[in-house]
């Protein structure tokens, strides 16, 4: 099934993480993300620092909406790096890439493949 088609559902633990053939499916749906260190992340770049900071502030609404917070790191005047998580599994989640196309959708650019 896509992830345009899945919905986050709570994650208190009790589940095993993905395993890397789970979650190398699921990479293929989001583009430019990379797994590092059982965490999801990807560096966005904006034209300035106004609009840098305009995506974290939607990035962290959305993320208080879906009850899945990243790290947000703001370097270089103009870039943005997303880290995320499932701290209740130690390591990644089908609710993790849910939010990633979420968090996606919040940069002018359209970072999804909508290969299935």
């Amino acid at each position: 099934m896509a992830l345009t088609q899945k919905k986050c559902l709570p994650c208190e633990g009790g589940i095993q993480p993905l395993t890397l053939k789970e979650y190398t499916l699921l990479l293929q749906q989001i583009k430019g993300w990379r797994v590092a260190e059982n965490k999801l992340e990807k560096d966005f770049t904006f034209k300035n620092f106004k609009k840098a900071l305009d995506f974290v502030n939607k990035a962290g609404k959305i993320a208080e909406q879906e009850g899945h917070h990243p790290d947000i790191y703001i370097h270089g005047w103009n870039k943005v790096r997303l880290t995320l998580y499932t701290h209740a599994i130690g390591g990644l989640s089908n609710n993790l890439f849910i939010s990633v196309l979420l968090l996606t959708f919040t940069h002018p650019v359209s970072n999804v493949s909508n290969k299935k």
